[in-house]
């Protein structure tokens, strides 16, 4: 079934990664050799393996670290965020996952999600605040599918893999164009110790290489990500048997006006929707990190059903070739669209701030007349006064933070809202 889907991407993410690799090496070799002389290479070589591993030991230990720089983000609990918990849970079994990853809130007002984590200790699952109050369950609930779906296709392997060899090529090129600009003197030296026709190679090919590699890199980079968004709508409607859910999803988050302030090009193909692209809207380039935002809600609106047979036939009607192997789909049962829940976004704005502020020891404070304000962690009175009609407000002592849980447990059953 989908395993073979899963095979099948594996071999191609192998190739590609391969590629990648190799631009890396000769990145660090051609820089060796331009910028000490002959027998340089070694040493670029070395240099080159030693930011990577150094980069992937970093997104190793830390996958959140690595990819939220930057950001204003918390892993959550489950008693600060129940209903987003509950529909984690509902996809994790529909998935079969078999663990429950760790949640994050990004408080960030721009609507967006994503996933990381290449072991099951490690994997999470992160959505902005902007997303919480602007999407309904039903909307909440395809996003999170969606990107349980790329968990689920052991996505996030490569896509961590393939984003740090990007960054280790994209800091080793910057290394050589500052030095080719500023290190004419060390080139001199080097000039005089190899000399001859194969400096000027290598120092071409490594200006070459260190103009050209990111680009190359993003490239295949990018021709990684389009496909798998792809196969994530289609188990993100599998998941949830409501296709129209995701695509509504889709058209929200795409129509914000700006994208997550600490998004790079780096970890933009990670995201459901493109932070990098004003309207998300996407497009069919090689310079596209997403599929076309309007084509993927084409496809998912025209479903006959909720299974991936019916996510390929109408991929293959708007696209006019398949995404998912005859053999993934062998097997595959038919699944009717269940209706739409009707159900309201999960959590306010309000309630979504209100929490993340005691996250930094703010206090909450609620008048009667209908102000709530936070206070600030120190505030030196045990009481403060309505902005609006002047009442005296005693203050909540603050509770000591209660540590997240490491462990990850699966679930066993969905909790009610």
């Amino acid at each position: 079934m989908i395993w073979e889907q899963i095979r099948a991407n594996r071999r191609r993410s192998a190739v590609l990664i391969t590629l990648m690799l190799i631009l890396l090496l000769l990145l660090g070799v051609a820089g060796g050799e331009a910028l000490l002389g002959q027998g340089g290479g070694l040493i670029g070589l070395g240099a080159a393996l030693i930011i990577w591993g150094v980069q992937m030991a970093m997104a190793n230990a830390s996958p959140e670290t690595f990819l939220l720089s930057g950001a204003v983000s918390h892993q959550v609990r489950r008693e600060e965020f129940p209903r987003l918990f509950n529909i984690v849970d509902e996809m994790v079994i529909a998935s079969g996952l078999g663990y429950t990853p760790r949640v994050f809130v990004i408080d960030d007002p721009a609507p967006n999600a994503f996933a990381i984590g290449r072991k099951p200790p490690q994997c999470a699952v992160a959505v902005t605040t902007g997303l919480l109050h602007r999407l309904n369950r039903d909307e909440l609930q395809g996003v999170i599918a969606h990107e349980i779906g790329h968990l689920k296709n052991r996505d996030t392997n490569f896509m961590t893999l393939a984003a740090v060899l990007l960054g280790t090529i994209v800091i080793l090129a910057e290394v050589l164009m500052r030095a080719f600009r500023y290190g004419s003197r060390g080139r001199a030296r080097a000039s005089s110790r190899g000399g001859g026709q194969a400096q000027a190679v290598f120092l071409l090919l490594a200006l070459l290489l260190a103009i050209l590699g990111p680009l190359m890199a993003q490239l295949l980079y990018f021709a990684c990500s389009r496909k798998r968004e792809y196969l994530a709508d289609g188990c993100g409607a599998q998941f949830t048997r409501y296709p129209e859910g995701l695509a509504s999803a889709l058209e929200k988050s795409s129509q914000a006006r700006l994208g997550p302030a600490f998004a790079s090009k780096a970890v933009a193909p990670m995201f459901i929707i493109n932070p990098l692209q004003a309207d998300g809207a996407g497009g069919n380039s090689l310079f596209s990190t997403h599929p076309p935002t309007v084509e993927r809600v084409r496809i998912l609106r025209s479903m006959a059903g909720a299974s991936l047979s019916d996510y390929e036939a109408a991929f293959r009607k708007a696209r006019g070739r398949g995404l998912i192997s005859e053999e993934s789909l062998r097997g595959v049962a038919a699944q009717t669209i269940r209706p739409a829940s009707g159900a309201a976004p999960v959590q306010s704005r309000g309630d979504t701030r209100s929490v993340l502020a005691s996250r930094h020891g703010y206090l909450s404070a609620h008048c009667a007349c209908g102000v709530s304000f936070a206070v600030p962690p120190g505030f030196p009175l045990g009481e403060v006064r309505c902005i609006r009609c002047g009442r005296a407000l005693e203050l909540p002592r603050a509770a000591p933070p209660a540590k997240v849980p490491p462990a990850i447990a699966p679930p066993t059953a969905p909790r009610a809202d």
